[in-house]
């Protein structure tokens, strides 16, 4: 019998896709939407999505909304609630582009904002921390408006449909950024709607992911005890929670959130020499209900940079390659291939072993 697209369950669909440039050098968004199309059979059409990041250089300073929103009342709602706390230095539509592959898109718009001091004065917390917990309300409480992107300098893009054609949709040719991360999915267990497409942020931080979290309920327990609520359908929001709290609010660096989110076996820990061994198994039982077990393989986009993580079986697939001062990241290499037909150095990491790319300090 022929089988035709979408009547068949692929276990390892889902598609991520990056490239990240050292020097801070200006991409458009071009190569990274191309990249998706050799992909194409990952995805089945109910998500795709883009982060990138020093798109907005004219409004750097300023946190940028990108906002869905199912009516204008629920668009009031949310504007009513940001003016109360932040000065709305600009507000527009989102720009998009009508194409016959995207349909029943909500109101996209965003929002240049800047906290307000004497209300970040009376909730005695940092600016970032305010910001979030202002993300964080809208999507909780205010029915019908979700925050997609909350950052400096950066935006995510996403819909319901395959990856290259929200590209186009956004009008992604027309952006560009020092570093791009990309998503095609293929919901399994999980609604396909336009808030549970890939990326998922909060402040500056975006995830994008191929696989299945198996801890997901253990893994939301621990986290929303410390604040944070997963609103969008999707078991992938909860590890871009994870990545603001052990980064953000626990100090911790990237290598360590790495040894929390795919915590090596305590047999391995075992035969670590005696410092490391101390550190891992700190990280181990201080954090343990953020272990996340299942296949995976992700992408966490930050101001500055990077890193990509598979877990620690290595259950999904990554590559990554290099060419001149861009590092390129993806589920196949014929992806890369798209981006940087040169590209060099390609290898796929081990299991748990995090692949971090950092931008030099003052090019971006």
């Amino acid at each position: 019998m022929l089988l035709k697209e979408g009547q068949i369950r692929i276990p390892s669909g889902c598609a991520v896709s990056a490239v990240i440039s050292k020097e801070g050098n200006l991409m458009s968004g071009e190569k990274i939407v191309a990249s998706m199309i050799p992909m194409h059979e990952r995805s089945n059409g109910l998500g795709g999505g883009f982060a990138g990041y020093g798109i907005y250089p004219e409004m750097s300073e300023f946190y940028a909304f990108h906002t869905f929103f199912d009516d204008r009342e629920s668009q009031k709602a949310c504007e009513s609630y940001l003016r109360q706390s932040f000065e709305i230095v600009k507000a527009e539509p989102v720009p998009t582009r009508k194409i016959p592959a995207i349909t029943d898109e909500p109101i996209i718009f965003r929002y240049f904002l800047s906290p307000l001091r004497s209300r970040i004065a009376d909730a005695q917390v940092d600016e970032r921390e305010f910001v979030a917990r202002a993300a964080m309300h809208i999507n909780v409480y205010i029915d019908g408006a979700y925050v997609v992107s909350g950052g400096k300098n950066m935006g995510v893009f996403k819909a319901v449909g395959f990856p290259e054609d929200v590209g186009e949709f956004y009008r992604l040719d027309e952006y560009s950024a020092y570093c791009w991360t990309a998503h095609g999915r293929y919901p399994t267990n999980t609604p396909g709607w336009w808030g549970g497409a890939h990326p998922f942020s909060l402040l500056d931080y975006t995830v994008v992911h191929n696989g299945e979290i198996s801890s997901y309920d253990a893994n939301r327990r621990y986290i929303e005890a410390y604040g944070y609520k997963c609103t969008l359908q999707t078991d992938t929001e909860v590890f871009t929670y994870i990545a603001d709290y052990l980064l953000r609010r626990k100090k911790l660096t990237l290598e360590e959130t790495a040894n929390v989110i795919a915590a090596p076996f305590w047999s391995t820990i075992e035969r670590k020499a005696p410092e490391e061994k101390e550190k891992l198994t700190y990280l181990r039982n201080v954090f343990s209900g953020l272990l996340v077990t299942g296949p995976f393989s992700i992408i966490l986009g930050f101001e500055g940079g990077l890193m990509a993580l598979n877990d620690r079986l290595k259950l999904r697939s990554m590559v990554v390659a290099e060419k001149d001062d861009r590092i390129f990241i993806a589920s196949e290499e014929a992806a890369i291939r798209v981006m940087e037909p040169d590209a060099v150095n390609v290898r796929a990491p081990e299991g748990g072993e995090p692949v971090i790319v950092r931008v030099k300090e003052g090019r971006y």
